[in-house]
C-alpha cells in the first residue's frame, strides 16, 4: 500500500532543516542591530545630557527615554509597542495596527531630530523596512550640531500624548518653544522743566525783545518851542 504522506513528511523536514541552518545568521544580525542601535541611543542621550549610560542598553526602556526626549509620553510609547504586539495578527486591521509602534518613534524622532538641527524629510528613513529607523539613529547620533531643546513646540502639546513625566536623570524638555523676546520697554517720562520757573535761553540765542514805550502823543504846550 503506498504510503501518501511521505512527501508531506519530506516537505517539513526540508523546511525545518533549512529554518535551523538560517537560525544563527538571523541571531546574529539581531545581536548586530541590536549592538549599533544602543551604541546609537547612547550617543543621543549622551547629546540630550541623560544621566546613565545604561539605559541606551536596556530594550523598551531606552524607547521610552527616547520619547521623552521627543516631547512623546513614554506611557503612549509603551501602548504602542503593546498594540503592535497584540494586536498586529487580527486579520484585517493587524497589518495597520502592526504599524502603530512605527509611528510613535517616527513622531519622537522628529522632535529629537529637530533638538538636533535635522530637517523633518529625515524622519521619512522609516519608510524603509528593517534598517529605516537605524540609519535615523546614526545620522543623529553623529549629528555635529549641539542638543537644543528649545524648538517650536508639539502639535500633540496640548494632548495626551504630550509628556508631562518627570524621571530622574532625565532632562525635562521644554515643549513650549522659545522664550519670547521683551517687547518695547513704557515710555519714559515728557519734558520735565528745570527747577526756578522759566527755562534758560540757550547758549548762543538771540535775546528776547524788550518792550518799548510807544512815544507820548500830548500836544506841546503853547509858546514851547517845536521840534
Amino acid at each position: 500500500m503506498p504510503d501518501y504522506y511521505d512527501g508531506g513528511g519530506a516537505g517539513v523536514g526540508a523546511f525545518l532543516a533549512f529554518f535551523f541552518l538560517i537560525l544563527p545568521v538571523i541571531l546574529i544580525l539581531a545581536l548586530a542591530g541590536y549592538l549599533i542601535s544602543s551604541f546609537f541611543y547612547m550617543k543621543i542621550f549622551e547629546k540630550a545630557g541623560v544621566q546613565g549610560k545604561w539605559r541606551a542598553w536596556v530594550p523598551i526602556y531606552r524607547e521610552l527615554v527616547f520619547a521623552k526626549l521627543g516631547d512623546l509620553s513614554p506611557w503612549v510609547m509603551l501602548g504602542a509597542f503593546l498594540v503592535t504586539a497584540v494586536l498586529s495578527n487580527i486579520p484585517v486591521i493587524g497589518p495597520i495596527l502592526g504599524y502603530v509602534a512605527i509611528v510613535a518613534l517616527a513622531m519622537a524622532s522628529w522632535r529629537v531630530g529637530l533638538k538636533l538641527g535635522k530637517d523633518w524629510p529625515l524622519v521619512l528613513l522609516y519608510i524603509i523596512p528593517g534598517i529605516g529607523g537605524l540609519i535615523w539613529l546614526g545620522i543623529a547620533a553623529f549629528s555635529n550640531a549641539p542638543w537644543n531643546p528649545n524648538v517650536q513646540p508639539s502639535p500633540w502639546r496640548t494632548s495626551f500624548l504630550r509628556d508631562t513625566t518627570v524621571w530622574r536623570g532625565i532632562p525635562v524638555q521644554p515643549d513650549g518653544g522659545p522664550a519670547p523676546a521683551a517687547g518695547y520697554g513704557a515710555p519714559g517720562a515728557g519734558y520735565v522743566p528745570p527747577a526756578g520757573g522759566t527755562p534758560s535761553s540757550p547758549a548762543g540765542a538771540y535775546p528776547p525783545p524788550t518792550t518799548q514805550t510807544p512815544p507820548s502823543t500830548e500836544p506841546p504846550a503853547p509858546g514851547a518851542p517845536r521840534p
